[in-house]
């Protein structure tokens, strides 16, 4: 169990899974970047966070931009949204009659990856709504912008037990304040920090030496 002075960023979970070094640059060495896929998934976001925004749709409820925490995973952020469903499996909310499933949903601008990083960030969600809200979640969704479409996750055992493992490394990683060397792949042409990695030039030094070293002008 961690504190919550230990918490790290729940969506640096994807990042993590992306490129270990891309999520060490961004949390570790606090370097960041914009590009136009950056730029357009924060829009997709901001639309889809309107922060404590309540909607009922009968019995159907939709709550945004939920604050949500994991002293298991060491974990905090917030859901793009939330579905309640009502169902007589589920838990009861203060203010709601009946008893309710919670389904968490991820906006996401371009398509489905070829690894698992959002499914581990959706899965990382689930798993702070089930210590907050004492209960179990079998599944949720994420919902792709490019092809406007939802894409159903089912929280199988095995992807729990990678995002536990996943936030197990994030935080041993974040203790030894380690950036790991380049290990340059294609995804290298999508990232949004290619310029700051610089992987020709810091083969021998890190971010912070490089910035120092070529762009610092001060005494």
């Amino acid at each position: 169990m961690y504190s919550e002075e230990d918490y790290l960023m729940l969506s640096g979970i994807q990042h993590f899974a992306f490129c270990q070094r891309q999520w060490a640059l961004i949390h570790i060495e606090q370097q960041w970047a914009e590009n136009y896929k950056t730029t357009a998934g924060e829009l997709m976001h901001k639309k889809a966070h309107d922060e404590g925004s309540f909607e009922k749709r009968g019995d159907l409820l939709i709550v945004r931009g939920l604050r949500i925490a994991s002293h298991e995973l060491g974990l905090s952020g917030q859901c793009d949204v939330v579905e309640f469903h009502q169902s007589g499996e589920g838990i009861g909310l203060f203010g709601y009659d009946g008893k309710w499933i919670p389904v968490p949903i991820e906006y996401k601008h371009g398509t489905p990856k070829e690894n698992n990083a959002d499914e581990l960030q959706l899965c990382a969600q689930a798993i702070c709504l089930e210590e907050m809200f004492q209960t179990s979640i079998s599944r949720g969704s994420l919902y792709y912008g490019e092809n406007r479409r939802r894409s159903r996750v089912e929280f199988t055992e095995n992807l729990r037990s990678a995002t536990k493992e996943t936030a197990r490394k994030m935080h041993e990683m974040f203790r030894r304040g380690h950036t790991p060397n380049v290990k340059t792949s294609k995804q290298c042409k999508s990232c949004s920090l290619a310029n700051l990695c610089l992987p020709k030039l810091q083969k021998n030094m890190n971010v912070g030496q490089y910035i120092r070293q070529n762009i610092y002008t001060g005494d």
